[in-house]
This record gives C-alpha cells, sequence and structure tokens, in this order.
C-alpha cells in the first residue's frame, strides 16, 4: 500500500502508518506512481477518461493551456501546471525563473516542482518538451500568489427590497466553469442569490437572482438579470456552461422568464410583466430556455421552456413545490459532442428533455416522460444527477436519482428505491467490470428501509446496502481508508438524524468498516497522496453561515484529522455547506476550491501547496468529470467524481479519447 507521503500535511514523524495491502498484485504506490497514459491491464475496459466504449469515438474536450499556479510558501515557491488530455506519454517539463532554466532534465515524474529560493517577485514560465507535433511551447509567464488562493474581484449586486417592502441583501452562491472566450483559460460563471431566497417548500417573495461572468483576473465580462418572474432558491435556477456547438468558445443556458435582462440589456417578453402571487410564487405565465453567448453574455436563442407546468397540481401539490423542480446536465449523446438537458419534477412525474446547438438554434433531441413511460417511474429522481456512460456503448446516460435514462431518451432500468438527496458515480470497485452508483434514500417504504445503496450503475442491480429507518439524507463515496480495495462509502444509518456522525462506513465490498463515520459532504484530493480529504465546514447556527474546512479520514481513531479551517471565507446553502464550486481549475491534477468571501466581495480559488509524486492528465479531460462539473451547481450540490477508479493501488488509467473543441487536434 501507499503510506502517506512526507509532503502531505496528513504525515507525522512518528506516527504508525499501519494498513493491510491491497488485494490487487498490481497496486501502485503514491511515492512512485507516474500516470502516462500507457493502459496497464485495466480491470474496468471501457471506462477510461474521457471515453468509456467504442475506441472510434472521440468526445469534444476543451483546448485548455498549461494553467500554471505558483504559491509563496515557507519551503520557497511551489509550482503546478497541467498535463492535458492529448499530451504524449513522453512529455517532460521545463521550469524557467527570470529567465534561467532551473530543471537539468525534464520533469517527467509530476507537474509539481518547489523552486527553495523562489521569491514574492519570482517570474515563472514552464516550457513543455517532447510532445512532439508543434505542440513544445512556453506557458505565459507567472508570479507567485501571496497565500494559497487566487482572489477574483466580484461585482456585488446592490441591495433591494420586494415587493412586501421587506429588504435584502445579496450573497455569494453557486458558480460554474467554462472557456468562454477560447483562450484556454476558464471563466467564472458566478450565481447570486438574494438573502430572502426560497426553498419550493416555502413562501415568500425574493429578490432578482443575477448571473456573472468573470475571467481570473477579476475581469467582469457581463451580468445577466434574470428578472422578478424568477424566483431565486437552490431549485429554480441551474446553469449549464460548456462548449455546446464546439468552436471552442462556451455557451450558458439556464430557465428565463418575461423580464430577464441579457448581458447588453437585451429584454426577454414583456419588461412589466409580473407573475408572482400572493405567496411569491410563480405558477403563471410564459417559461423559457434561453442559451447566451458565453462571451458577450447576449442571447443566441430563446424557446419555450419543456415542459410546460400545465396544472400546478398535476404535479403532486397545488401551492407550487413540486412543479418548480428543476435540474439540468450535459452529457454525450452521440458519444463525441455535448447535449444539453433541462427536467421538470422527480418526485412525482419526471420530464427530461434533451436540446443540441445547431447554427445557433436550440434544436431539441427527445423527451423522456414518466406520464409516457409508465407510473413506475414516477417519484424516483433526486435533487440531483449523475452522468456517464453506464452501459459502455460510447454514448452518455442520465443517472437520474433511483432510475437511469438511456442515451436514446428511453429507460434503462428502474431500481424503484425511490427519491433521494445525494448521489454518486464513479469506478468504485474496480475490481468490478463498469461502473457503481452510491446513492441515499428518503422514503423507507420504497427503497425497503435501506437508508444507502450502492448499485451496478449499468443494470441497477443493489450490490450491498445500509440499513435505516428514517430519511437518509447524507451519504457520500470516495477512497478514504487505504486497508480496503477501491472507494467506502458511508452515509448516516438506524434512526440517527441526517448529520448524525453516527452510520456505517463500507467497503466497495460491502464489509462493515466502522460504525462512525466523516462528514458525508464534500471530498476532494487535496494532499499530496492518493486518499480523497474531507471537505465540510464549521457550521455557525446564531450567524447562520459556515466556515470550510479540510479534514483527513484517520482510520485508526475512526475521526477525522483537521488539515485546514479556510478562515475568512464561507460555505453556501446552510446546512449543506458546499463550496461554490469545486474542480481541477489550476495547476496539476488535484483539485481547487472556491469559495465566496464572508462579504462576498470576492471570489477564493484555493490550492494545495503540497507537493505531489503523482502525475495525472488534468481531470478536466476525463468527461465524467468535466460533466460532473457542469452539473455541480445543480440543486443540491454534489462533488465531481472521475470514470475511472482514482484512489490507493489504482491501475493506470488509458488515455482519453478527445478532440480539443475549435482545433484539428
Amino acid at each position: 500500500m501507499a503510506y502517506p507521503s512526507k509532503c502531505s500535511p496528513s504525515f507525522r514523524p512518528g506516527r504508525a502508518w499501519k494498513a493491510a495491502p491491497r488485494a490487487a498484485a498490481a497496486s501502485l504506490t503514491a511515492a512512485a506512481l507516474v500516470f502516462t497514459g500507457i493502459p496497464l491491464a485495466h480491470a474496468n475496459p471501457g471506462t477510461a477518461p474521457g471515453q468509456s466504449g467504442k475506441a472510434e469515438l472521440k468526445r469534444q474536450v476543451e483546448n485548455l493551456d498549461r494553467a500554471p499556479v505558483a504559491v509563496l510558501t515557507d519551503q520557497g515557491v511551489t509550482l503546478g501546471w497541467r498535463m492535458l488530455g492529448l499530451d504524449k506519454d513522453s512529455i517532460g517539463f521545463h521550469v524557467i525563473r527570470d529567465g534561467v532554466q532551473l530543471t537539468e532534465e525534464p520533469i517527467r515524474n509530476t507537474t509539481t516542482y518547489v523552486d527553495p529560493a523562489g521569491t514574492a517577485t519570482s517570474r515563472y514560465v514552464i516550457k513543455t518538451v517532447g510532445n512532439g507535433n508543434g505542440q513544445d511551447k512556453l506557458s505565459a509567464e507567472f508570479t507567485p500568489l501571496a497565500q494559497n488562493f487566487l482572489s477574483i474581484k466580484l461585482d456585488k449586486p446592490a441591495d433591494g427590497v420586494s415587493k412586501d417592502g421587506k429588504p435584502y441583501t445579496y450573497t455569494a452562491n453557486d458558480a460554474t466553469v467554462a472557456d468562454l472566450d477560447g483562450d484556454g483559460s476558464y471563466e467564472i460563471i458566478q450565481l447570486w442569490n438574494p438573502s430572502n431566497a426560497q426553498d419550493n417548500s416555502k413562501s415568500g417573495f425574493t429578490g432578482n437572482v443575477y448571473v456573472d461572468a468573470y475571467k481570473m483576473d477579476g475581469t467582469k465580462l457581463w451580468r445577466i438579470d434574470l428578472g422578478h418572474n424568477i424566483r431565486a432558491g437552490a431549485h429554480y435556477t441551474q446553469m449549464l456552461a460548456y462548449d455546446f456547438d464546439g468552436d471552442g468558445k462556451a455557451e450558458v443556458s439556464m430557465k428565463t422568464a418575461d423580464g430577464t435582462k441579457d448581458g447588453a440589456g437585451t429584454v426577454i417578453g414583456d419588461p412589466a410583466a409580473d407573475y408572482r402571487n400572493s405567496g411569491g410564487y410563480v405558477l403563471s405565465g410564459p417559461e423559457f430556455l434561453t442559451v447566451f453567448n458565453g462571451a458577450t453574455g447576449t442571447i443566441m436563442d430563446t424557446v419555450p421552456y419543456d415542459p410546460p407546468r400545465g396544472n400546478v397540481s398535476s404535479w403532486g401539490d397545488g401551492y407550487g413545490n413540486r412543479v418548480d423542480r428543476f435540474l439540468a446536465g450535459v452529457a454525450y449523446l452521440d458519444g463525441e459532442k455535448p447535449s444539453m438537458m433541462f427536467s421538470r419534477g422527480y418526485y412525482t412525474r419526471a420530464v427530461l428533455v434533451t436540446y443540441d446547438l445547431v447554427d445557433g438554434k436550440l434544436v431539441k433531441r427527445w423527451t423522456f416522460d414518466s406520464d409516457v413511460s409508465g407510473a413506475e417511474y414516477k417519484g424516483q429522481g433526486n435533487h440531483n444527477l449523475s452522468v456517464a456512460d453506464v452501459d459502455q456503448d460510447g454514448k452518455d446516460e442520465f443517472v437520474f436519482g433511483s432510475m437511469t435514462i438511456d442515451d436514446d431518451g428511453k429507460a434503462l432500468y428502474n431500481t424503484k428505491l425511490g427519491h433521494g438527496d445525494a448521489i454518486h458515480t464513479s469506478d468504485f470497485d474496480p475490481s468490478r467490470p463498469g461502473l457503481e452508483v452510491f446513492a441515499v434514500h428518503e422514503s423507507m417504504s420504497q427503497s425497503g428501509n435501506r437508508g444507502a445503496t450502492f448499485r451496478d450503475a449499468a443494470t441497477g442491480e443493489v450490490i450491498w446496502s445500509i440499513p435505516a429507518l428514517r430519511d437518509t439524507g447524507r451519504g457520500a463515496a470516495g477512497d478514504i481508508d487505504p486497508r480496503y480495495a477501491g472507494a467506502e462509502g458511508w452515509a448516516v444509518g438506524g434512526d440517527a438524524s441526517w448529520n448524525s456522525p453516527r452510520g456505517q462506513l463500507m467497503s466497495a465490498k460491502g464489509e462493515l468498516i466502522a460504525e462512525k463515520i466523516p462528514a458525508a459532504n464534500f471530498l476532494a484530493w487535496w494532499d499530496g497522496d492518493l486518499l480523497r480529504e474531507i471537505v465540510d465546514h464549521d457550521f455557525d447556527a446564531a450567524a447562520g453561515v459556515g466556515v470550510p474546512t479540510i479534514s483527513k479520514w484517520n482510520w485508526e481513531t475512526e475521526s477525522s484529522d483537521r488539515l485546514m479551517t479556510i478562515t475568512g471565507a464561507r460555505t453556501n446553502n446552510h446546512t449543506k455547506g458546499n463550496p461554490s464550486l469545486q474542480a481541477d481549475l489550476l495547476g496539476d491534477w488535484r483539485e481547487e476550491l472556491a469559495f465566496p468571501s464572508s462579504d462576498s466581495t470576492e471570489l477564493r480559488i484555493y490550492t494545495s501547496t503540497s507537493p505531489t509524486e503523482v502525475r495525472l492528465r488534468t481531470l478536466m479531460h476525463d468527461t465524467v468529470y468535466r460533466t460532473a462539473v457542469a452539473r455541480e451547481n445543480v440543486a443540491y450540490n454534489q462533488p465531481p467524481h472521475p470514470g475511472f477508479f482514482l484512489g490507493e493501488g489504482m491501475e493506470t488509467p488509458a488515455a482519453p479519447s478527445v478532440k480539443y473543441a475549435g482545433t484539428d487536434k
């Protein structure tokens, strides 16, 4: 097995780190693991990053730059940069500081470097060598950050007064990311929520929802005002940012209404129309789906939102809770180009509608409607979803809670386990073919008193489960214990409350490891080893905010060891305590965590300063991970997972079968 590296914050001299060896004979240690894309005897063929299935299909991905980052630390300057999806296995890198090459030989075993002599004024360049085809290039020059986060200044909207005369303020909420202008660097798409945002189950007037776009240097590109006919709350506005037409520049799509104003001030529909009822709900008037130009925020196309709300009570209640439950996702339905999906309903009727962007216009691909497909498909959706090629035919499916919808819009299977709050999909058990799904369940009568299940993603077969007597609102999956092969899954069990530390921690094979569990919230690859860290918050109930935390699960004490408390920032969405965004945004393959500052005047993108001896291609060129980042902001946020097993004892993932958008590569 791989013990924690001495460069990892989790390593403490003198501590006895002990663990049983992995079952897999091909286990690799983190200290010597170099992922070059050379496929080994892969236990899960067909689930390679970026493509699962037919080798001839090449998925369109972003043409990214190296995203180099440097941070001033006590050890000097720590640097990191990307290895890209189409990089040759032989690629190497030189580090240049102030015009002087620091590396005698190209770096081929990592994408990090520590410069002990680096200072705050040092100027760095990363030189690529051995990539061929004219791709040996110099990165842009960059200088060290003074702290372990990149600060993006935000334009906080002005306070307002609601229709019923109550004042409200704004906070930066969820975010997503895409290359909006085609320069190879990501832009941030930031959603602003008013302080009177509401859950669908609660009445009340809300302020307008705003969506901004910012470059990494803080340049504001545009602001979209969704208007007073779009209610504010976690279930109303789902943002998709992706390059849907393949021109190398991403678009942004979301639900709109009369009064929505684009980045140039153009208004959709009737700007004077006001459909809010006495409870603050919007249950009449036209609804639209709009795709915006990512670089300018201007309208490209607007179509009626499908399905229409129709009779509100036909969705399960008469006051507007269930009718306005929206989800969205990105999927490669033809195996090569991304399509968008917007849905309505999951407690009762569920409808998914997919679109392609063709010549700037939204073209409907297919519709799945539980009213048409059968009553057994009602009530199976989650507050979130996963996207992956679960049947290994090269095309993506929507893991829509307890059922899965095939790439052609027909049901692939239905477990009939009912609604739930959290779902995770990846290759959690690499000894089994294909992917697995770990999900929690709300209805004990539907799930058979199973609070969480671990199932085969292709067939829906339940492999093991965690028992419960009540709604299980939290569950997570990831490799946090090196003594057991594959990933672990955990959830609150028995009759414990949703946020209890009492539950069951299970191995990928269904072995009970412990009845104490870490926080079942977000997970991130943060320190230098292959285990995933626990991302949560210290919740201040009086202030109603959470202070972000990063911890490592200690399998010996069955408790979490704090690695970092992120002061000066806050988490989003009350008790859920999630980052605005988690993704592989800067530097090497590990993930960055984006949190708003306490006063929402900046978005802080935190990056690890721990060197790592693991080399992986950027996770953003694995399309299971990339589409998971695209849907991360949707409803109840869930962390992204790649389409291959990433953890202790992992085998080398195959190179992704991808092509860069807007290029001939």
